[in-house]
């Protein structure tokens, strides 16, 4: 395997893109565990997660790793998730990711507030729910509860254009 080398300077907001390994839809039926194993991650080393989705094979993040490399973030929640999840399964071992994430260093505030959209857009695109707001494991609630979405944002589909989002 070649390795991968990502640009990292402090103050980058990132959108990251992670799927499950053969993209097993594992993950809306262990959401829990995988904001456990953020949350847990976040104690030992502080970061700002700014818009997530947790999707049944993959979860989506516009995230600033403050004080962390985003390659050794990204590894530090998948090993939580991966070593519960297997707890879970009464496993001791077995993949649960794909190798490697996908990654975009957000440029500017508009470029931001796409990948936001994309984020909570995302259970939609999907064919999930209809609107963003049927979808449990997402920051939209957050948001909807602070004023920047109207509660029927995302009821209407939108057109995202060429931009790779990393699926």
């Amino acid at each position: 395997m070649s390795i991968l080398r990502r640009y990292h300077t402090c103050g980058n907001i990132y959108f990251i893109a992670n799927v499950t390994f053969d993209r097993f839809p594992i993950l809306v039926q262990s959401a829990e565990l995988l904001i456990e194993s953020i949350e847990a991650v976040r104690a030992k080393q502080p970061f700002e997660l700014h818009a997530w989705v947790i999707m049944p094979d993959h979860f989506h993040f516009v995230v600033d790793p403050t004080g962390w490399d985003i390659s050794t973030l990204m590894h530090s929640i998948k090993m939580s998730f991966g070593a519960r999840y297997r707890k879970l399964l009464g496993q001791k071992s077995g993949r649960v990711w794909q190798n490697r994430f996908w990654d975009h260093i957000i440029r500017n505030q508009e470029d931001y507030n796409r990948h936001v959209d994309y984020v909570h857009y995302n259970p939609v695109k999907q064919g999930l729910v209809k609107s963003p707001f049927d979808w449990q494991w997402t920051s939209f609630h957050d948001y909807v509860r602070e004023g920047l979405y109207r509660r029927d944002w995302g009821s209407k589909e939108i057109d995202w254009g060429k931009e790779d989002f990393g699926e």
